[in-house]
């Protein structure tokens, strides 16, 4: 039997500058009542809606656990997502879309943002009806 030896290295803070971290946010199966849609009938009541995002970043800073903003926070991932659908009526979820990632790729360390929205009560015979787009930041 042939045993290889490994040798263990830890590296310090200065090293860790020199790899390039790419990160992942999931937000998955996030559920908000809101009105949506381009039908009278949509606009008459609020919808269930079904949001599932992946937020792709780097960052090559080093961690700080005592700063929120050290990271993406998926906490104001969500805040935004309520805010916009709380204040703006929207008929399409393409313009939900759209005004979403307007807003999220302010955050110039996101690369891409792969969305999906689904709305769970507007046809009977599905259990779901939505979109999902890809949105990916063209470095120059």
């Amino acid at each position: 039997m042939n045993i290889k030896k490994f040798k263990l290295i830890s590296l310090d803070k200065k090293q860790k500058t020199n790899f390039d971290y790419k990160k992942k946010v999931i937000i998955k199966d996030l559920l908000l009542n809101f009105v949506i849609g381009y039908y009278s009938t949509e606009k008459a009541k609020k919808q269930k809606v079904k949001f599932n995002i992946e937020l792709n970043y780097t960052d090559q800073k080093n961690l700080n656990d005592k700063d929120i903003k050290s990271i993406v926070d998926y906490g104001r991932i969500i805040k935004v997502i309520k805010n916009m659908t709380k204040n703006k009526h929207y008929n399409f979820l393409e313009s939900l879309a759209d005004d979403l990632f307007d807003e999220l790729f302010k955050d110039e360390r996101i690369d891409k943002i792969k969305l999906k929205i689904e709305k769970l009560d507007v046809i009977r015979e599905a259990a779901s009806v939505g979109i999902e787009i890809t949105k990916k930041r063209i470095h120059v």
